[in-house]
């Protein structure tokens, strides 16, 4: 890909596609594995996310900018995906083998994320893991703050429930 330099309000932040796919790819896979709950789908999101990348060429502010800009293609990428009936699936085997994999992460707590409704793992997903606010949070989604804070709280009170049944 070639590199360009795109400035705004004084920053430059370099638009290199290579370098985007290697920061942030693993992160928008996990994110649309999280949102699908199937390999082949959070591939195709994964795809979608860069292409639209390309085909836009987005100005970003700062990497930060970068980070946001792809996280919310990855959101809308895979709700547009989630929404054509003929790609809807239950929780594949697949994904959660790949997500127990990942670092020293229990499989039991990742079974119960996957096994919430879609909103709530993708708050869980981008609070827990990825670091973001709860503003950040809804910005990236489309929703107000205090939306995603009843998701966090609702999806917190289903795991708790749910953890509770499997030590029992």
């Amino acid at each position: 890909m070639e590199e360009r330099t795109r400035s705004t309000a004084g920053a430059a932040v370099p638009l290199e596609l290579g370098a985007l796919f290697e920061a942030y790819a693993d992160m928008i896979y996990r994110l649309a594995l999280v949102r699908t709950r199937n390999r082949a789908d959070a591939e195709d999101v994964l795809q979608d996310v860069f292409f639209r990348c390309l085909r836009r060429q987005p100005e970003f502010k700062d990497e930060e900018h970068q980070k946001a800009w792809l996280i919310t293609a990855a959101i809308r990428s895979s709700s547009s995906l989630l929404t054509r009936a003929d790609r809807r699936h239950g929780v594949g085997a697949e994904a959660l083998d790949y997500l127990s994999t990942e670092d020293d992460t229990d499989d039991t707590v990742y079974t119960a994320v996957m096994g919430l409704p879609e909103k709530y793992r993708t708050a869980v997903h981008l609070f827990y893991y990825e670091g973001y606010s709860v503003e950040e949070i809804g910005r990236m989604t489309d929703t107000k703050p205090s939306t995603v804070k009843s998701h966090l709280h609702r999806a917190r009170e289903a795991l708790r429930q749910v953890l509770k049944e499997d030590v029992e």
